[in-house]
């Protein structure tokens, strides 16, 4: 097997010695999305989170990483951030605000610290999967982990 390159979310987890695993799929059948990469590595889909990158009325950067089968409820979102109305930031955005690209955005290691909201049902596996940094790689780490990383807040948003 190749070497994988890191990426900032694998530097960042190595450097705080928390303990986690890099899954690899295969991506060049252009399928991408939450629910196929959760089928390619073989985990349920309640286990894979994919990450969102929202921005609110007062132009306030908010991630959200909830399961790949549900939707976040944005007028929830908003209610708990305290913003009028809060929307996904254009794809075309995606890089400049993160330093991630689409499909390969994860919660860990984006450019700034934004305020970050993790559905509540994270603590229903001990083992969560986001995003590696990179389409093709996924991490698993403990859920614990993960929250205490990006500083989150958990509270039911889908």
């Amino acid at each position: 097997m190749a070497k994988i390159n890191k990426t900032n979310a694998m530097r960042i987890l190595d450097a705080q010695k928390i303990e986690h695993n890099v899954l690899e799929y295969k991506a060049d059948d252009g399928k991408i999305d939450g629910i196929s990469v959760a089928k390619k590595i073989g985990r349920s889909m309640e286990s894979v989170f994919k990450t969102l990158v929202l921005k609110g009325n007062s132009d306030k950067v908010y991630v959200a990483v909830v399961p790949v089968e549900r939707e976040v409820n944005l007028k929830k979102l908003a209610n708990e951030v305290g913003e009028k109305r809060i929307v996904p930031i254009h794809v075309n955005e995606i890089l400049s605000i993160t330093g991630y690209i689409r499909g390969g955005c994860s919660p860990i290691g984006m450019k700034k610290k934004y305020e970050t909201i993790i559905d509540k049902s994270v603590k229903n596996n001990d083992m969560v999967i986001v995003s590696g940094g990179k389409i093709g790689l996924q991490i698993e780490l403990h859920h614990d982990d993960l929250i205490k990383l990006t500083e989150a807040r958990v509270i039911d948003i889908t």
